[in-house]
């Protein structure tokens, strides 16, 4: 964690170190080593850029507002597996297929904010 922590740093250091090395060496270089200069550089300007994004918010959407239905309206096969949830008289159940896609759901239960995840 503590080097997830510095990543984003460490990562605009080296690309202005390379950036600098690379302009350095532009006029003693040939043709072809111009062009792997600057596939080098695109590389760190890329990764640079990819420790500061959270890639995991591209693949898991999460969800806006939960919308239920009562157990006798679903859809849902009845083999289908389903996370349950129950505060007093309020319960819940979470579609395993979809929260597998989702991963984490806030959701409020019995007037208990949670955190459903999978």
């Amino acid at each position: 964690m503590v080097i997830r922590g510095i990543a984003p740093t460490w990562t605009i250091v080296a690309a202005v170190l390379a950036l600098l090395l690379a302009l350095v060496l532009w006029r003693r270089v040939s043709h072809w080593q111009k062009a792997l200069l600057v596939l080098g550089i695109l590389l760190i300007v890329a990764s640079a850029t990819m420790a500061r994004m959270n890639y995991f918010e591209w693949m898991f959407h999460p969800i806006a507002a939960p919308g239920f239905e009562s157990a006798a309206a679903t859809k849902l096969d009845s083999s289908e597996m389903v996370m349950a949830v129950r505060f007093g008289n309020d319960v819940r159940a979470y579609p395993i297929r979809e929260m597998a896609y989702h991963h984490v759901l806030n959701d409020v239960v019995g007037g208990v904010p949670i955190a459903v995840t999978y």
